[in-house]
């Protein structure tokens, strides 16, 4: 008996997050089709850490079934989808069973992958993960004195307050006086 609940959450550290190395290469067998979604997604993904060689097979397999979707919908716009047998029975066109089965498999690769909104809020990762988090914002003005030296200064006038912990990622915003 199997047991049905929540989907695991992805956790960083797991067999998709450990060995995202190179970008994996487009697979030979697949479509035209096929490898243009490819492209526009295996970069956007592997750079999000979403996509290492371990996860190969499962986006070739997303990319395929899409560019199955996309011909039997292309097939669909120029057919009815309803369809007269010789008997006279009606029944829905081929094209149309097999989009949506393309559409069925598309939809769970997509949650495999991280491609849905909700697949994306389920992903143990911090918004930005690529950026390291701002622990201090410094507003410093930059201006030139009477001699003609540029200066620097903090806006709050003398020297930086001092923190309690330093700032291994300090944010400088800089204001021109000239301005």
């Amino acid at each position: 008996m199997s047991r049905r609940g929540r989907k695991p959450v992805p956790r960083a550290g797991t067999l998709r997050n450990t060995a995202v190395g190179a970008l994996p290469r487009c697979p030979d067998h697949l479509s035209d089709a096929a490898k243009k979604e490819w492209r526009r997604l295996a970069t956007p993904l592997h750079r999000a850490g979403l996509l290492s060689l371990a996860d190969r097979a499962a986006l070739a397999a997303y990319c395929q079934a899409w560019a199955r979707w996309v011909e039997a919908e292309e097939k669909l716009a120029g057919t009815p989808t309803l369809l007269k047998t010789p008997s006279g029975y009606v029944q829905q066109s081929p094209w149309l069973t097999v989009a949506n089965k393309q559409l069925e498999l598309m939809g769970r690769y997509m949650t495999e992958l991280g491609l849905t909104p909700v697949a994306r809020t389920r992903l143990d990762m911090p918004l930005g993960a690529q950026h390291a988090p701002v622990d201090k914002i410094e507003v410093v003005i930059v201006g030139v004195d009477e001699d003609g030296n540029r200066f620097d200064k903090p806006l709050l006038g003398g020297q930086p307050r001092e923190r309690d912990k330093p700032s291994d990622n300090p944010v400088t915003i800089t204001v021109n006086e000239d301005l």
